[in-house]
């Protein structure tokens, strides 16, 4: 590699692990344009029978702008691909073929570069081209080849690029399998009072009985990638929604919802006809709230019609404690880390009992989730906890065995399974 070409991919490569393909692209152009002293440099992708000119760098107001869309026979493109042109044209009044072209006088074009752009598999995507307006016969092989080694860096990022879609591509077409297949499914567990041990609530738990066999917040996830994830979250929702009419009228329903499908129109419209006394929302840990305004203001209209706002995981991490500050919930629900072996560590029974004591302050209830032991559920019930779940007082179960679980009764420490 000569010393040329050396600093111009100095010049080009700097940062590329975090810069975008199109940056990254555009920065070839523009550095190869003005090392070759030429007036416009474009990337045109084969479309069928057009060429689609993806990138475009020129001098001022070129003749070309991104986005254009040509007849794929009219210009030098695929006549160099075809090898009818050569490569390097340092004088287009010299080339037969190059002057037959009319775009030869229209543009004009006095001198051209072109190269083909080939990705890995072999495939022709398009083609790397420079030209100016006027001839240019200082313009050499080792022009070309600089044009050429800047080809294949093109071709590598379209490539990454590709395969990015098609893996999104893939991600997309996997969601909207599960949807059309009615999925997730939706299992109940039972919140008991920790006073009498009477079921009060129950929280809606997605499952998903497809392939691949994964866990459910890795398919929310994927959702989310493909911006899927309001359309999989209210599925789920509304799966959750139609155990309120076989539940027991004097429980309540709870479900995890998102900041994002919290700000949308879609779940004021799911939401309209349920009784909203019986409805719980959970916004978690994980949730990124960017405007909690926003979400004040969308839910107040819900909220004054009975429904209610849980902040899940508490305990778990900061935005747990800021989403209780900033948006005023009527339950908090510890966390199961906070949960867990409470009767032996005094660390944990000192951060549940000043939740407790805020939620006190505050009107507010507190929800223990992941209660696993009879030591736990009298650890949670000395500190004054008011609601509890967890494998202990019951699995999370079916809509049937839901309907039947409120007719029997907590007994010590007995679990249903």
């Amino acid at each position: 590699m000569d010393t040329s070409t050396s600093n111009l991919l100095e010049v080009v490569s700097g940062g590329t692990e975090t810069r975008s393909s199109r940056a990254f692209i555009d920065k070839i152009l523009h550095a190869v344009r003005l090392h070759l002293g030429m007036d416009v440099a474009f990337v045109s992708r084969f479309r069928n029978d057009e060429r689609v000119f993806t990138h475009v760098d020129s001098v001022s107001s070129g003749p070309l702008k991104q986005g254009d869309v040509m007849p794929l026979d009219d210009g030098y493109c695929s006549r160099i691909t075809r090898g009818e042109l050569p490569e390097l044209i340092a004088d287009t009044s010299m080339i037969s073929g190059a002057q037959a072209l009319p775009e030869t006088a229209n543009v004009p074009i006095g001198a051209h570069i072109g190269v083909p752009i080939c990705l890995e598999n072999g495939r022709l995507y398009g083609t790397f081209c420079c030209f100016s307006y006027k001839p240019d016969l200082t313009l050499s092989e080792r022009d070309l080849e600089i044009v050429r080694v800047f080809a294949e860096l093109i071709a590598d990022k379209i490539d990454s690029e590709l395969t990015l879609t098609d893996k999104l591509d893939e991600k997309e077409a996997r969601i909207r399998r599960i949807i059309a297949a009615n999925q997730p499914i939706v299992f109940y567990q039972p919140i008991y009072s920790l006073d009498d041990m009477r079921i009060t609530g129950w929280e809606s738990l997605s499952r998903f009985r497809c392939e691949p066999v994964r866990s459910p917040d890795v398919w929310f996830q994927e959702a989310a990638e493909v911006g899927l994830g309001k359309v999989l979250e209210l599925c789920a929702i509304r799966t959750a929604l139609k155990g309120l009419t076989l539940l027991p009228a004097n429980t309540y329903v709870s479900f995890n919802c998102s900041a994002e499908t919290m700000l949308d129109g879609e779940l004021m419209h799911l939401l309209d006809p349920v009784p909203l006394d019986r409805v719980v929302l959970e916004i978690t840990e994980h949730d990124v709230v960017a405007d909690y305004e926003a979400i004040v203001k969308a839910l107040a209209p819900l909220r004054k019609r009975g429904m209610r706002l849980a902040i899940d995981d508490a305990g778990a991490g900061y935005s747990s404690l800021q989403h209780i500050l900033e948006l005023d919930p009527d339950l908090i629900k510890l966390d199961m880390s906070l949960v867990r072996e409470i009767d032996k560590d005094s660390r944990r029974r000192a951060l549940a009992s000043a939740l407790i004591a805020f939620a006190r302050e505050t009107n507010t209830f507190i929800v223990a989730e992941g209660v696993e032991t009879p030591e736990e559920l009298a650890a949670l019930r000395a500190l004054g906890a008011d609601k509890g779940q967890g494998n202990l007082l019951s699995r999370a179960v079916n809509l049937e065995e839901a309907c039947q679980l409120p007719r029997r009764s907590f007994q010590g420490g007995q679990t249903f399974r």
